[in-house]
């Protein structure tokens, strides 16, 4: 009551500034005070002084109808509370849902459905809540794990194609050109400009510059879950990215990139192994300038 009390002597401009800081600190606050800026805007017709006293004389007088101040108030309190509600119930429903895994980070949440998504480092996945059961579609930019509750079809959109299940275990990966899917469990289907794949269990694709390769796979989930990159047939620029965002650093290098191309597995765990793999593969050397910063130098 006492929150109503200052809510209705704010209103009617009555406050002290004792009495405005303690509203002020309520989180809903900003609210009540675009539904008074708001309210402020609305105009009523011009004032009709001649017309008004026509009715009235031509009328029986009747008592003054007199409404207590405090119902008054009551009236605006529970007008500020419902429209709050629905500016709440709109916010919270109808609202883009961003979530963002910064490189050296990974994030792990559930969608509206109880379906698990695991972000991989440098991604980001947007959906809307609403009608969420019968519309589960979701834009991804970069790596992520499903884990696909049942029920109606699921969408995972990228800038290069699209995958679509209706319950099952994929990987989606969309990088620059490249654009990976394995299937872990079910059934997937992949669409890539004009080509639609269908992908079972331990199966892959990867397409890039319009080629496709397909592969297999015997993991039961990404291996970068387990602190591990699987890279087939991967080009040594693509290789530097991720180790740039699996481990937050920056890598150059100073010399020509190799064309050799690379098949094999790198730590997300271990900065010092990553490199070693990659200098012994193609014949560099690493310096570490600082603890964020490595160069590659040819032997």
């Amino acid at each position: 009551m006492k929150k109503n009390y200052f809510l209705a002597k704010w209103l009617n401009n009555d406050i002290t500034k004792e009495e405005l800081a303690e509203i002020k600190a309520d989180p809903d606050f900003y609210n009540y005070e675009k539904i008074k800026n708001y309210s402020a805007q609305l105009k009523v017709s011009d004032f009709d002084e001649e017309k008004v006293l026509e009715n009235i004389l031509s009328h029986k007088k009747v008592s003054p109808k007199v409404i207590p101040l405090y119902k008054n108030w009551l009236f605006r309190i529970a007008a500020i509370l419902i429209i709050a509600l629905g500016i709440t119930f709109v916010t919270q429903n109808f609202a883009t849902e961003t979530q963002y895994a910064s490189n050296g980070k990974r994030t792990t949440f559930s969608l509206p459905d109880n379906s698990e998504v695991v972000l991989n480092a440098g991604s980001e996945i947007e959906y809307k809540k609403w009608n969420w059961n019968n519309h589960r579609n979701i834009e991804l930019k970069g790596e992520a794990y499903f884990k696909v509750a049942k029920g109606q079809k699921f969408e995972v959109e990228t800038s290069l194609g699209k995958v679509a299940v209706l319950g099952t275990q994929f990987n989606v990966k969309s990088r620059k050109n490249r654009f990976d899917i394995t299937c872990f469990e079910g059934r997937v289907k992949v669409n890539y400009k004009d080509k639609e794949i269908i992908l079972t269990h331990g199966q892959s694709v990867t397409f890039e510059n319009g080629n496709q390769i397909t592969t297999s796979s015997s993991s039961s989930k990404p291996e970068w879950l387990e602190n591990k990159i699987s890279f087939t047939k991967e080009n040594l620029p693509n290789i530097l990215d991720e180790i740039q965002r699996q481990y937050n650093v920056t890598i150059s290098v100073n010399s020509g990139y190799s064309n050799e191309l690379f098949t094999g597995k790198i730590p997300t765990d271990n900065l010092e192994i990553a490199l070693h793999i990659i200098a012994t593969t193609y014949n560099l050397e690493p310096n570490k300038i600082d603890k964020n910063k490595i160069i590659f130098e040819e032997k």
